[in-house]
Formats: C-alpha cells, structure tokens, sequence
C-alpha cells in the first residue's frame, strides 16, 4: 500500500533546494523521502451554514446538505443537475440548501416543521 504524496509547495520546495544546496547531492535525493513521511494536514469539516431568516433558525451542513429549520431536520432531497428539493415544495428545486431552507420557511410561515403537511400545489 503506498500513500500518495503531499503537494509540493513553495515553502518544501525552498527548503529542499536549500537543503540541496548545503549538504550535496545526497539531501536533494531525501528530501522528497522524508517530505512523504511528515503526516499530511487534513481537511477540516464542513462549516456549518447558520442563519435567522424571518425569525426561524437555519442550520445547514454544508458537507452533507443536511437542512434544519428551528432544530429539526427538513428532508432535501439532490436532483440530478445538480438542484435540491425537500417535501415541503417539491415542485420547485433550488441551487443551494440556503435557498431551499429559506423558501421552505417562506412555506411554513409560523407552522412548525413538525406539523407541516407537504405541499401539494
């Protein structure tokens, strides 16, 4: 199993062209070695998209486009180009989770998310 390297950058390649230059031909040759060996950053999460929108709390995560409005979680659904729909609308699909968490709210007014029937236009 071989782990594939971490991207050259500006900073390791000035380090190994100055270790290269001090110490000879043989660090130019280790230097990409001991690079592989340092542990890669990660990516860190997702952050996650909040907001009050016409006094209900909007949290989306924006790894998993997971929706919730006021704490509980609102079904959304990916289309195939790429939209998003959830059941409280779902004859209208829209680019971003915000988008859809903020027309889903424009759906319910005061109603809970609980409570709300889908819509069936």
């Amino acid at each position: 199993m071989s782990a594939a390297a971490a991207p050259l950058t500006r900073r390791a390649f000035l380090r190994t062209a100055f270790t290269a230059a001090v110490f000879g031909g043989a660090a130019a040759v280790l230097a990409p070695v001991l690079r592989a060996r340092r542990p890669r950053q990660t990516l860190s999460p997702a952050p996650l998209g909040e907001e009050t929108y016409r006094g209900r709390h909007i949290s989306v995560d924006l790894a998993s486009a997971a929706v919730r409005i006021d704490g509980r979680p609102l079904h959304v659904m990916r289309r195939a180009d790429g939209s998003y729909l959830s059941g409280i609308n779902h004859f209208q699909s829209y680019e971003t989770p915000l988008e859809l968490a903020r027309a889903a709210v424009d759906e319910l007014g005061t109603t809970p998310l609980a409570l709300a029937a889908p819509h069936h236009g």
